[in-house]
């Protein structure tokens, strides 16, 4: 595993962010098929990529996703507040490496981590309904769509609907 990294899948590993990693995050979230992907409304600052990085706590699983050494994207599990055994998954890849099944190696692997070492129950995660390479991820993954949240965002121009999807730990082994 390269120096620094916490999760492996087969072609990415995950690292923890660190703060030279911030000018990458606040061009990846800036990148303008990137926005409209995860309806991000307004541009970010290194300042607010700051902001955030300073915001992570000890129990926050967010990670750098890296390919060749090269880094790639960033995912996580965003832990709920109730002791239920609940994460949702969020995940993110530059636009010049998609198509090369990084971001489906990247999910398999945090899943993998939130069931075997964090005792999660389930990992839910949304995509819009116009974002069809993000629900093949999830369903690649082994998520089931649960629910559709109608005109739930407002994206380029449109109200679209929020595909909203599960995977249970059972489900996983």
């Amino acid at each position: 595993m390269p120096p620094g990294a916490f999760l492996r899948g087969d072609a990415v590993t995950m690292h923890p962010v660190d703060e030279d990693d911030l000018p990458f995050l606040r061009d990846l979230m800036n990148e303008p098929r990137v926005r409209e992907s995860v309806g991000s409304y307004r541009p970010l600052t290194t300042a607010d990529e700051r902001e955030w990085y300073e915001g992570l706590g000890e129990d926050d699983l967010s990670f750098l996703v890296r390919a060749d050494g090269d880094r790639v994207g960033t995912i996580g599990l965003t832990l709920d507040d109730h002791p239920w055994g609940l994460a949702e998954l969020g995940y993110t890849i530059h636009p010049e490496h998609w198509g090369r099944g990084y971001a489906t190696d990247a999910a398999r692997a945090v899943v993998r981590h939130g069931f075997a070492e964090r005792r999660l129950n389930k990992v839910a995660a949304g995509a819009f309904a116009t974002n069809e390479a993000s629900q093949r991820v999830l369903e690649k993954v082994g998520f089931e769509r649960e629910g559709r949240r109608r005109q739930h965002a407002f994206v380029d121009g449109e109200y679209v609907d929020l595909l909203e999807f599960g995977l249970l730990a059972e489900e996983w082994r």
